[in-house]
């Protein structure tokens, strides 16, 4: 069976052969009608562009739609105007108070997340309550934990989702961003029409690892311990963060801040150098996807790291005074000669993206 072409670009896009659209006039047209593919949103297009559709199903109207701007020469200028306006964006229509949200942001006073980073809430509930503890009474009792894990992770969710929230918007608002306002899956704005996902992450925990072992020779805990050791400070058999702040918190005690010193050193010679050459960094975090996310678009990343004290890198994701900067510059400088190309396996299947970026290092 022969495809149509709004068919060839449906399967690629399915299939993550996101590549194909690089560079291909009719590959970025299939995306921007995709970008206004919500019915509400088609609507005011084709009224304000005196576009008449014969079919009334959504899905059929964006492959009619897609068929007639492809053979008018102002198809392109027409969709880049109306995904301009942000007006259309879903935001827009919600009212949210921007400048009140930033302040609200500063209310979060601590970064835990309820439960682990491995499970969802409720895996991690069913695991470690329901399926272990058969006494009632016992359940009872854990009823203040469950609740401090439930809100930990409510207002981690929540401050990740609006500091996200805000900083997609610092693009989308530069003039020289086109949104995808429609919000279709893996393209959330185009810049110099290469599509990008963004994504505002901070300098992977692993990753790090990785390099200081292949520095120390160990990871940064076991590394602390035995030089801890090496002067007389035990460790304890708690969990690995309560560990490193405890021997970090002895060291201080006693005034020895050199082995501490030692281990931010190495850690921002990491950082320093990830800047210098990001391709095996940003290549890590494709193939370091989680399975339910995965995706092979293009992308830039934010990465958020406080070289001083990497443990308080979360309170960057609200420090837009230091982010529009670096967004706006990236946007000013953009050029496609500058993209990663980036290769990666996933799941011993090859992909291949344009990815870059933007550091924010405190």
């Amino acid at each position: 069976m022969i495809m149509t072409e709004f068919e060839k670009w449906d399967y690629a896009f399915r299939n993550q052969d996101l590549n194909a659209f690089n560079e291909n006039f009719y590959g970025l047209l299939w995306l921007k009608v995709r970008a206004i593919c919500r019915g509400k949103q088609l609507q005011q297009f084709i009224e304000e562009n005196n576009i008449i559709l014969k079919t009334t199903k959504v899905s059929a109207r964006n492959v009619e739609l897609y068929d007639i701007l492809k053979k008018r020469p102002d198809a392109m200028s027409m969709l880049d105007a109306f995904l301009q306006c942000m007006n259309h964006e879903w935001y827009a229509q919600m009212g949210v108070d921007v400048e009140q949200l930033k302040e609200d942001l500063y209310k979060i006073k601590y970064y835990s997340w309820g439960g682990d980073q491995n499970n969802s809430l409720d895996k991690y509930f069913i695991s470690r309550y329901v399926k272990v503890i058969s006494n009632y009474n016992e359940l009872q009792s854990k009823q203040p934990e469950i609740g401090a894990n439930a809100w930990d992770y409510v207002q981690n969710s929540w401050y990740n989702n609006w500091t996200s929230f805000i900083i997609e918007s610092l693009f989308k608002r530069n003039p020289d961003v086109i949104s995808a306002v429609g919000e279709i899956k893996s393209v959330d704005f185009f810049i110099q029409n290469y599509p990008f996902d963004l994504k505002v992450t901070f300098f992977p925990n692993q990753f790090m690892e990785q390099k200081v072992k292949s520095i120390l020779g160990k990871g940064s805990l076991s590394w602390l311990k035995t030089r801890c050791k090496e002067i007389g400070i035990k460790s304890t058999s708690i969990s690995p963060n309560q560990q490193a702040y405890i021997l970090t918190e002895k060291l201080k005690e006693i005034n020895n801040t050199a082995i501490i010193d030692e281990l931010d050193s190495v850690r921002r010679k990491i950082i320093e150098e990830s800047q210098s050459n990001p391709y095996e960094l940003i290549r890590w975090l494709y193939e370091n996807q989680g399975e339910m996310r995965f995706g092979a678009e293009n992308r830039i990343y934010l990465i958020l790291a406080d070289s001083i004290n990497f443990d308080q890198s979360w309170k960057l994701k609200r420090a837009f005074s230091l982010i529009e900067p670096k967004i706006n510059d990236f946007i000013k400088n953009f050029s496609h000669h500058n993209l990663k190309e980036i290769h990666f396996e996933y799941k011993k299947k090859a992909y291949k993206a344009l990815s870059d970026v933007i550091f924010v290092i405190k």
